[in-house]
């Protein structure tokens, strides 16, 4: 009980960085007062010691986008990453992330980041014994809960790029269907986990198709691992046997598109949506583009303010406003015209006129929604409180960071 009323206490401490945008509540008047996050003593640049805890290695699109963004934020920041960054690669959601988290903060980590979800409750543990270093859960979701204030959530605003992506795949899908090489707008999707991340991005992808080929129709399969290349491409060949015309995806590896280019060397008209990082490599035809996150934009200003002292927020979220998200380079058989309209739509989700969610664009079972609770504070598995829908658009990735968007949205089909 103690936790959990120092649970409902930090609730409230969902801000993003003051560069970047606030996370701010939209119901204040349910949210608990938070406890203080304090300026802590700057530290010089030269003194900076990080820890990054990599699920995989860098044969995972997930961990080398990680990695990459890392490198690049501190290179950007004149941080030397040979002498001043420890990687811990292939560290599984045990027991053992806590001994990495130990290992690196007895090391001499000023700030110790892990990339995986299921790391989470482990870096949090250490925290609490640590708390003179901060420790960042990219994807997590619990940092505004815990009884302690060196803790950061860090998420960026993943559904947008999905989006994008999709609008590349509904052009493509188009230029089939006016051509009459495909009559049936049929898309599928291997998705990881049936988690909010994963229904957050398949939906945002599929809006992004609709938003050109309005009838199209997607199912999804799951794999129920994050990192499984052999288990990827069998989804994906699953799906386009059953005649799915393009294959998207949100697992962290390459299976899903090399599948996709070997059924299209077959002479299969298929091609494939990719995540993390280019999948040009490994599906030089079919690739038409892969969903990717900057990670640099959002580890950038969590440097900045160790290196400041400045009050370090719970969460971290960035959007297309600020270069947090985007994708990878069009690959050769995109639609004509697809980068015109990809540049029209970043366009408008800079400036705002263009919302993923808006409410006005989906129903569920027939009708449209209305109210959304973002957050479950009971562990039924049912929101309680943050209503996430305001004047008619469910604001995603802004109660936290991490995403919360798990209504299944009529046009999907989830096969598993």
């Amino acid at each position: 009980m103690k936790k959990f009323l120092a649970m409902l206490l930090a609730l409230v401490m969902v801000l993003g960085l003051a560069a970047c945008g606030e996370n701010t509540p939209t119901n204040e008047a349910e949210w608990p007062t938070p406890l203080p996050r304090e300026a802590r003593d700057p530290i010089e640049k030269a003194d900076l010691k990080i820890g990054l805890i990599c699920v995989h290695d860098i044969n995972s699109g997930y961990d080398v986008a990680h990695i990459d963004g890392l490198t690049a934020a501190c290179e950007a920041l004149g941080i030397d990453v040979a002498s001043q960054v420890i990687f811990k690669y292939n560290i599984p959601e045990d027991e053992s992330c806590y001994d990495t988290a130990v290992d690196l903060a007895e090391a001499g980590c000023n700030i110790i980041i892990s990339n995986s979800y299921g790391h989470q409750s482990y870096t949090m543990q250490a925290a609490s014994e640590y708390p003179d270093i901060i420790f960042v859960a990219a994807t997590g979701d619990t940092a505004a809960y815990e009884p302690v204030v060196n803790t950061v959530n860090a998420f960026p605003y993943t559904f947008q790029s999905r989006y994008v992506s999709g609008v590349v795949a509904g052009m493509k899908l188009k230029e089939l269907m006016d051509a009459g090489t495909v009559t049936d707008p049929y898309v599928g999707y291997v998705g990881a986990f049936p988690y909010a991340e994963v229904v957050s991005g398949y939906t945002a992808f599929f809006l992004g198709i609709q938003s050109i080929v309005p009838e199209a129709h997607m199912d999804v399969t799951f794999t129920n691992s994050w990192y499984d290349p052999t288990a990827e491409g069998e989804a994906a060949n699953a799906l386009m046997a059953k005649g799915c015309v393009i294959i998207g995806q949100h697992a962290d590896s390459t299976g899903a598109p090399s599948a996709v280019q070997a059924q299209f060397e077959a002479g299969k008209t298929v091609f494939s949506v990719g995540y993390n990082i280019d999948m040009l490599a490994v599906a030089p035809d079919a690739a038409l583009t892969s969903a990717q996150n900057n990670w640099s934009a959002i580890y950038t200003p969590i440097l900045e303010h160790m290196i400041s002292g400045e009050v370090m927020p719970a969460d971290v979220a960035l959007g297309a406003e600020n270069d947090g998200v985007m994708i990878s380079t069009l690959g050769p058989n995109c639609a004509e015209g697809t980068q015109e309209k990809v540049d029209e739509v970043w366009g408008k989700l800079k400036d705002g006129s263009l919302k993923v969610f808006d409410t006005a664009n989906f129903t569920v079972d027939g009708e449209k929604v209305t109210t959304f609770m973002a957050l479950d504070m009971n562990g039924d598995f049912v929101g309680d409180i943050g209503e996430a829908i305001v004047d008619g658009v469910f604001e995603e990735s802004v109660i936290r960071s991490a995403p919360y968007f798990s209504l299944r949205i009529d046009g999907i089909t989830e096969l598993n």
